[in-house]
């Protein structure tokens, strides 16, 4: 039984990664293009220009076809949490629950509300309420994404709740401190910044095409304009908050910073690598990392804004450092066995009514007298490595998040460029002659889905071995299901996701090369 539970976590893991990954192959599109096309109505609006109203619908259909599947998806995405996750659903669901339950009632609804306007309301209702339904659209469609990157930021960084020794579930204190913690802030301006930023580039990338072929050129043209412009500004942010989210994650989750740098022993004046190669992810066995390109002092400046400054490496975080004031994981995973070993002694007392042995455990809980203040501080913040066998476990998969990291960086800081240049041949009329630069643009479409996707594998492999981080590891929070249930609808996921999506780019590719309305 044991061993069918752990092939159940795997398979669990497998296909909620499955469903992610496919899911955010639509949502990126969706958040940026909802904003675009409401920039180009806007300019319809202001100008009574026909064609403005000729080149918003049409963009308007590519989104319409993205925004359907998309939804499809992102259903499934949620009831995996209560199929797959029942554990982690329960020992967290007053805090996980409550952004989701704002992002389907007021996000979503307004979302789905004002879509019908938007598509089916031309000439049906004014232009100034055609106009606002748009821009309700894609705020809703960003109000969506914030509320459900808030329940993500909180499996990151859990704060702004409380732990009832009663029912065994963390319970919310303040909705404010779980809304606006400085990593689900930051996780909200980075996703949205950079989802935009690949909108953008897909626009580009298709009007290039265009000009390519000799098609609807000044749709095309009009279309850089607004995209390259959009999306420099929207890059230029995503570069400003990803450079944040590095500092958050050094002091949040330290060992996800040292995992993507292959940082094996902490330094001060500690550098970033720029270019490497990870040989392997077994950090006792000396360093892996080869053919290295460094800069200086840079990782210590942009985690801790000190040249000086010590960043802690894998090992330091493993074995402890005491000079450096870090605890081994050993140490926690003793003081997570403590907490573990009271909670299934307030489970027996309460089973045989216990009343004197209750007593004593809720004392340890209950942060209001001094004893229970003190177990709560030192004790149940490491609950989580009480689950843990080893601590190995607490290491990441180096490899994949050194690569997926510099696959981010450097294809932003790729588009950064492409945009510039694209606004700037665009502007001084040179595009149609660059067909260089044209055919570049349209292989940043698929680069920056890649990258895009990078920035999730980072977020999420990072944080491993932890569904919630230090609180409850993975293989706790799975639903004890067979595994044979949960491998038989992965293999059917497989198959219903790969048609969705390749039904979403036939229907897209077909929708471009047919082109606009005509005139």
């Amino acid at each position: 039984m044991f061993t069918d539970y752990l092939q159940t976590v795997d398979w669990s893991r497998a296909q909620f990664a499955l469903t992610a990954i496919y899911h955010w192959f639509f949502v990126p599109l969706t958040l940026g293009l909802s904003v675009i096309i409401a920039i180009m109505e806007t300019l319809y609006y202001r100008t009574k220009d026909e064609f403005w109203l000729r080149t918003t619908k049409f963009w308007m259909r590519l989104f319409g076809v993205n925004f359907a599947i998309g939804v499809a998806t992102g259903i499934i995405l949620e009831f995996e949490f209560g199929t797959n996750w029942s554990n982690y659903s329960y020992f967290v669901g007053d805090i996980f629950g409550a952004p989701l339950a704002v992002e389907g009632i007021l996000a979503f609804f307004m979302e789905s509300t004002f879509i019908a306007v938007m598509f089916f309301g031309w000439k049906r209702v004014s232009k100034g309420f055609h106009l606002t339904a748009t821009w309700l659209t894609a705020i809703g469609a960003n109000l969506s994404a914030l509320w459900i990157l808030v329940a993500n930021a909180w499996m990151q960084y859990p704060t702004g709740c409380t732990f009832n020794l009663e029912t065994v579930r963390n319970e919310m204190t303040s909705f404010a401190a779980v809304a606006l913690s400085p990593v689900a802030v930051n996780k909200f301006t980075h996703t949205v910044t950079s989802s935009f930023t690949l909108a953008a580039l897909f626009v580009v990338g298709v009007s290039a095409w265009y000009l390519l072929k000799g098609r609807e050129t000044r749709l095309a043209k009009k279309s850089i304009k607004v995209a390259s412009a959009f999306g420099l500004v929207c890059a230029l942010l995503t570069a400003f908050t990803g450079d944040r989210s590095g500092a958050i994650i050094g002091r949040v989750q330290p060992m996800k910073l040292a995992a993507m740098e292959a940082l094996y022993e902490g330094r001060t004046n500690c550098p970033l690598t720029a270019f490497g190669l990870v040989c392997t992810d077994d950090y006792t066995n000396g360093e892996q990392t080869r053919m290295k390109v460094e800069i200086p002092s840079l990782l210590s400046l942009l985690t801790f804004r000190d040249a000086d400054a010590f960043v802690p490496g894998i090992r330091d975080l493993v074995e402890g450092n005491a000079e450096r004031g870090i605890m081994s994981t050993a140490e926690k995973m003793e003081r997570g066995k403590r907490v573990v070993a009271e909670l299934r002694r307030f489970k027996e007392a309460k089973a045989i009514n216990d009343i004197e042995e209750m007593t004593q455990v809720r004392k340890l809980f209950d942060v209001s007298t001094e004893e229970g203040s003190a177990f709560m501080k030192d004790y149940y913040p490491y609950l989580g490595y009480g689950y843990l066998s080893s601590p190995e476990e607490v290491v990441p998969h180096v490899p994949m998040l050194f690569y997926s990291f510099r696959l981010m960086v450097g294809a932003g800081t790729l588009f950064i460029l492409i945009l510039a240049l694209a606004w700037w041949f665009n502007h001084k009329n040179m595009m149609e002659k660059k067909r260089w630069f044209l055919h570049l643009t349209l292989w940043c479409i698929p680069l920056a889905y890649f990258a895009s996707q990078a920035g999730w594998v980072l977020a999420e492999v990072g944080r491993q071995p932890w569904a919630i981080q230090d609180l409850m590891p993975v293989g706790v929070a799975a639903s004890k299901i067979p595994s044979s249930s949960v491998s038989v609808t992965f293999f059917i996921f497989v198959v219903l996701f790969t048609a969705l999506l390749i039904t979403d780019i036939s229907i897209l590719v077909r929708q471009i090369k047919s082109g606009p309305e005509k005139e």
